[in-house]
């Protein structure tokens, strides 16, 4: 009962290996028949459950974006006191951030009206 030592079960190549890769190919194509169908309602579900988490999470969000948009405008100040004077585009980012947190803040319906109209085109 010797075993043919000249190729091991583990090597590439052969009739074996190229029977394991067939069959892994059709397990993934009868696999993907099945589930691909399911995967936007799994997506869907995700956007849902993210969508409660950051409704809950948004008083936070904000609360920390405009901390960390009066950190920005205090570096700003700063730096002038250095007597640096900052980027352009540094201090547009800074303004456009500030008026995106105020309209998120205040005008919420806006923002989100304005995104949907965007994202349908």
């Amino acid at each position: 009962m010797a075993r043919d030592e000249s190729q091991s079960p583990n090597e590439p190549g052969g009739a074996r290996g190229a029977l394991v890769s067939i069959a892994a190919i059709g397990s993934v194509l009868a696999a993907s028949s099945c589930c691909l169908p399911v995967l936007p309602f799994v997506v869907a579900a995700g956007f849902a459950g993210g969508s409660a988490f950051l409704a809950a999470a948004r008083p936070y969000l904000l609360g920390g974006s405009v901390l960390l948009i009066a950190y920005g405008f205090y570096q700003a100040w700063r730096a002038k006191k250095c007597g640096r004077r900052p980027s352009v585009i540094s201090s547009v980012l800074l303004w456009v951030s500030a008026l995106f947190v105020f309209l998120s803040i205040f005008f919420p319906q806006v923002m989100a009206n304005t995104a949907a109209d965007l994202l349908a085109r």
